[in-house]
């Protein structure tokens, strides 16, 4: 997968995946390969969803969430991509071995 990893010093979160882009915070925040595989992970489930999709399923998970666990952290944490990817994060080859729509088994 290719991907451009830029920084972003204003950017609110630590990593951020907008397609094709990984954007990142701080510059050593290009060491980080859990942060980096975890933006990753994001990026190919964009790709699975040709894009668009994904940002509206992500949103509308996000807005339910914060409606049953009324916590902006619990509802960003159990966004069903951002489960995938947080359980994720830490296996190197998990982008190689993951099968499409892998993010649904955290539903």
């Amino acid at each position: 997968m290719i991907c451009f990893i830029k920084v972003i010093r204003w950017l609110p979160a630590q990593g951020m995946a907008i397609f094709p882009l990984i954007l990142i915070k701080e510059d050593s925040d290009y060491k980080n390969e859990q942060l980096i595989n975890h933006e990753k992970i994001h990026l190919q489930q964009q790709l699975e969803l040709l894009i668009l999709p994904f940002y509206l399923l992500y949103l509308g998970n996000y807005l339910v969430n914060l409606i049953i666990y009324k916590s902006h952290n619990q509802a960003y944490r159990n966004i069903v991509f951002e489960r995938e990817a947080f359980v994720n994060d830490d296996t190197k080859n998990y982008l190689e071995t993951r099968r499409f729509y892998s993010w649904l088994q955290y539903i």
